[in-house]
């Protein structure tokens, strides 16, 4: 049967889809095979990254899906090698290049990296005004920005983010900058949505899946849909890459969504580096 998947409408007049396919940290080789999963069992947003050197099989399999172009919303990040504005610009070429597509639905500076680069991420940002502003991205947005790093793109720039991906998980419920997102329309996505699976076993969650009948891991994908997350959980297993998709037939109540927003442990529930700190250069 086939699944439907909502779609939540950005500040910029378009749309994206709530539910997509991650592929970080899944191998090149397997890309291509992993997606393509993805696409026959309905998803229609694919999240990938310059960093992540699996861009161009992400390409691929749209490509051999034989879906329209503008079926699929496919979002990329910027390296963090790469901010200096002409860099920037270059490696957005690549990015095209590498899917092979003339324009990409979304597009993210991956990092802000305050202690790299002179702390200048907003003349990286006017970049991605720019290739937003020629339509070879429809929207632009940002990753891992914490509250400072917005209002200084607000004071600074001219365009508000669509999105801020950011770490967001029960354990971690990253309550500031989705506050300060909401504020000023800013869409949250959590990465790391299941805390990379740590929260799967948790005593609540379980009990409560057990109640509905439900996977833990449906069940905590199901918590971010009704907090208003756009997420996109990494599977390479056919069985689980379905599964994550069966979370729009039910509904958690209060007293269930509460239990698991307990469960954050602030700054100790982070899996992920801090961004206000975060300096990784690829090599």
């Amino acid at each position: 049967m086939a699944i439907t998947i909502p779609d939540i409408s950005l500040n910029d007049g378009t749309t994206i889809p709530q539910l997509g396919f991650g592929v970080f940290q899944i191998e090149p080789k397997d890309t291509v095979a992993a997606v393509s999963t993805a696409l026959e069992i309905g998803y229609r947003h694919i999240d990938t990254a310059e960093m992540y050197g699996n861009e161009a099989e992400v390409g691929e399999a749209v490509r051999m899906s034989g879906l329209d172009r503008g079926a699929v919303y496919v979002t990329s990040k910027l390296n963090n090698g790469f901010h200096r504005p002409d860099d920037a610009r270059r490696a957005f070429d690549s990015t095209l290049a590498a899917l092979k597509m003339d324009y990409i639905d979304l597009f993210l500076i991956h990092w802000p990296l305050p202690t790299l680069y002179d702390g200048d991420y907003v003349s990286t940002w006017k970049v991605l005004e720019e290739v937003q502003r020629d339509g070879r991205a429809r929207s632009i947005g940002v990753s891992n920005f914490q509250v400072p790093h917005l209002q200084r793109l607000a004071d600074e720039a001219s365009v508000v983010p669509a999105v801020n991906q950011i770490e967001a998980h029960p354990y971690f419920t990253n309550d500031e900058v989705r506050a300060y997102g909401r504020e000023h329309n800013i869409l949250t996505e959590a990465w790391s949505p299941i805390a990379q699976g740590n929260v799967l076993g948790d005593p609540t969650v379980v009990d409560i899946a057990e109640q509905l009948g439900r996977t833990p891991a449906q069940v905590v994908l199901r918590w971010h849909v009704q907090r208003g997350d756009i997420i996109f959980p990494k599977s390479t297993t056919p069985k689980r890459i379905e599964e994550n998709t069966r979370i729009f037939d039910f509904e958690l109540d209060d007293v269930a969504m509460e239990r698991i927003t307990e469960l954050n442990k602030g700054e100790a529930g982070r899996q992920g580096p801090n961004p206000d700190t975060f300096a990784y250069l690829p090599n």
